[in-house]
């Protein structure tokens, strides 16, 4: 009698919990099970008032997509992203990992044609139903030799000084805080040409690059230079034309400063980029006089640990920085070793929380790291949700803010209290950039913090800065004004 009732599919006028229960019998894996029954509760509870959809997606779950089903929709956020359990990510790719496939990145979904509320359509509403959507992967990862059976953090992001010349998987592993960023290996392929007969698209922030048969980095030459250049200067001028500037102010005098550290120390002076250099490299080599080349081989330190100095020698040729357009910024990682970036643009690109995950970009591979619009929509939104809160606050604890929670007058304001909170030095901190030679850092590693790496380089951008500047004093005049933030600028 349990065998009969538990083997038949609940319907939406069941009760939740055992919606819930029957769901959770069909995930893959690709998340914990507290996280996803947190996601599957809150989802069944927002269609409980929409019986059709609720239907269509216990269908399609307990069917594995055998039979067609509708739209299961629901609403918008304003950055897209959906909070489950304190961590953040896009709707569609979280219940894709829970129901479908638990190794799915961001960039590997598209949707299908009958999707009338696909994320990348842009409606109020986002279709969550797995079975809406296809997984397409990137032709610069190879999948043919993966073996499911033994895929382990170990071998995901393997912490050795041997080249990188091969890949030992795809993206992150479960429970794995690495993504990695694989190049894009068209071998051969000329600037202007795409591979016949594709089905595949690559990811949307990386770009396709020509690569060598042998060393990596130090085979790139003339032809990968000429090659990177022309697909940067095409999606400039892609770009370029499209949207109008963010700010009428001059740009200024240094488009970016980069300081070098060794563990927690801050080594040598800090390095300004002209904003008439729009490419900068900091490599492992020795010119000290060089504008366009900020060399870490010049730089001393009495107090330089072993693991520094041995790291040291493997930069190489490093990594070049791109500014591009109005702001955004590219990466070359031109070393025979990959680097680790802190990017909060690639941290939503890949559906992460903001500073949830370290990226690992392996030699050749050309990747977009930043983006100014991104950065200015969100430096606003938390500006003025900072400022909302802080003014609930205040009426709060004014007692002007009545209800059934409230106890003499004051309501609870825990939630307000963190995100009234934000300050100048929380949005600056969008303004920046992270990066680690050859070492990596977060739970995949044995150090915690990109503090506890060998060598690595903090990245200032000055005109996402400027845009800053501009939002904090753009505040009510009857707020408490905050620190103008020109002297980074000059």
């Amino acid at each position: 009698m349990h065998t009969a009732i538990t083997s038949q599919a609940p319907t939406s006028a069941d009760a939740c919990l055992s919606i819930v229960h029957s769901l959770m019998c069909h995930r893959q894996g690709g998340e914990s099970e507290s996280f996803a029954k947190r996601a599957i509760e809150s989802l069944v509870k927002k269609l409980k008032e929409k019986r059709d959809e609720l239907d269509s997606l216990i269908t399609a779950i307990t069917t594995n997509g055998a039979h067609p089903t509708k739209c299961v929709t629901i609403q918008r956020t304003l950055d897209g992203r959906l909070q489950v359990a304190g961590r953040k990510g896009f709707p569609h790719v979280i219940y894709a990992r829970i129901w479908r496939w638990p190794d799915l990145h961001k960039n590997e979904l598209k949707h299908a044609k009958f999707c009338q509320y696909a994320f990348d359509l842009k409606a109020d509403s986002v279709c969550v139903n797995p079975y809406h959507y296809e997984r397409v992967v990137s032709p610069g990862i190879d999948l043919t030799g993966l073996s499911l059976q033994h895929t382990a953090p170990s071998r995901l992001v393997k912490d050795e000084y041997g080249h990188d010349s091969q890949l030992n998987g795809s993206g992150a592993g479960e429970g794995s805080q690495t993504v990695q960023h694989p190049p894009q290996d068209n071998f051969g392929l000329m600037p202007g040409l795409q591979p016949q007969a594709s089905k595949f698209r690559p990811a949307s922030s990386v770009i396709p690059v020509l690569v060598g048969t042998s060393g990596m980095g130090a085979s790139m030459g003339t032809g990968y230079d000429s090659y990177s250049a022309g697909i940067s200067a095409a999606y400039s001028r892609r770009n370029s034309n499209q949207l109008p500037p963010l700010t009428n102010q001059p740009p200024p005098e240094f488009w970016c400063t980069i300081t070098y550290f060794e563990l927690d120390q801050q080594v040598g002076e800090t390095f300004k980029v002209p904003s008439g250099c729009p490419s900068v490299k900091v490599d492992g080599y020795t010119d000290p006089s060089s504008i366009d080349r900020f060399c870490l081989g010049q730089l001393s330190n009495v107090h330089r640990t072993e693991a520094s100095e041995r790291a040291r020698l493997h930069i190489g040729k490093g990594v070049q920085l791109d500014c591009r357009g109005e702001g955004d910024v590219w990466i070359k990682c031109l070393s025979d070793h990959s680097v680790f970036v802190q990017s909060y643009y690639l941290d939503r690109e890949a559906g992460r929380a903001p500073g949830d995950a370290v990226h690992k970009i392996y030699p050749v591979a050309y990747i977009k790291v930043f983006d100014i619009r991104q950065c200015h929509c969100q430096m606003q939104q938390q500006a003025a949700t900072a400022q909302a809160a802080a003014a609930a606050q205040a009426a709060a604890v004014a007692g002007n803010v009545p209800g059934p929670a409230s106890v003499g007058g004051i309501a609870p304001a825990v939630g307000l209290s963190a995100v009234a909170g934000i300050g100048v030095d929380d949005l600056r901190r969008l303004c920046i950039l992270r990066l680690s030679f050859v070492k990596g850092w977060g739970p995949d590693y044995p150090r915690a913090s990109i503090k506890e790496t060998p060598c690595w380089i903090e990245v200032q951008l000055h005109r996402p800065l400027q845009l800053l500047d501009q939002v904090l004093q753009a505040m009510p005049l009857s707020d408490p004004r905050p620190t103008r933030l020109i002297p980074w600028m000059n």
